[in-house]
């Protein structure tokens, strides 16, 4: 499940530049301004080792605090749903569902951070030099152990374009959005999953 996890650990926006300010302070804006949006993606899993990669690509939607939806379309078809308690991840292939209490998904990941309604309280923030032609900043979780080591979030102005995730294993996941249509009214069933009829159904 490591698209699974890469997937509930990225979410993002894109939004007018306003006067130029650090990424760090264009997080936690996005955080506190942008309440929903949807976007194109396109992501690239990195080896330890560098040698080798995975991309995949779909599209994204999402209402803060707490709901998203990754539905990918190449290679494989994939689904994952945040709905504000639990999240789904479907498998039609494998016809598997996997389905986990929101927090216990989550926990001190990138989805946490960029659907919740804080920043400070389970990540520190530092701006880090600026490459690919964007602003960057890392966010690092303050409690030690989980899954994800360090995220960081590229910006384009006041546009979050880049998310790059560095996980325990040493695995690096980059993801690129297309520009994001903001503020959106999206149908609340966007952020519900039911299970589809004879898929194997496990957690809760």
């Amino acid at each position: 499940m490591a698209t699974a996890t890469v997937a509930a650990c990225a979410l993002s926006a894109g939004f007018s530049p306003v006067a130029r300010a650090d990424a760090a302070e264009s997080l936690r804006a996005f955080v506190r301004d942008v309440k929903s949006g949807r976007s194109a993606f396109t992501q690239t899993v990195t080896s330890p080792d560098g040698a080798r990669q995975k991309v995949s690509s779909g599209q994204f939607s999402f209402a803060r605090p707490d709901r998203f939806r990754f539905e990918y379309t190449k290679p494989y078809p994939q689904t994952i749903v945040g709905d504000g308690q639990k999240v789904w991840m479907y498998d039609p292939d494998l016809a598997q569902v996997t389905v986990r209490p929101l927090g216990q998904a989550l926990g001190n990941t990138p989805a946490a951070l960029l659907t919740g309604a804080s920043i400070e309280k389970s990540f520190e923030l530092k701006n880090q030099p600026d490459r690919d032609g964007l602003e960057w900043v890392r966010a690092t979780p303050r409690e030690a152990g989980g899954t994800v080591q360090w995220l960081q979030a590229g910006f384009r102005g006041r546009a979050l374009v880049a998310v790059e995730i560095a996980d325990s294993f040493g695995q690096r996941s980059l993801l690129r959005f297309e520009q994001m249509a903001t503020e959106v009214a999206l149908p609340p069933e966007t952020f519900r999953f039911t299970p589809p009829p004879g898929a194997d159904v496990s957690g809760g």
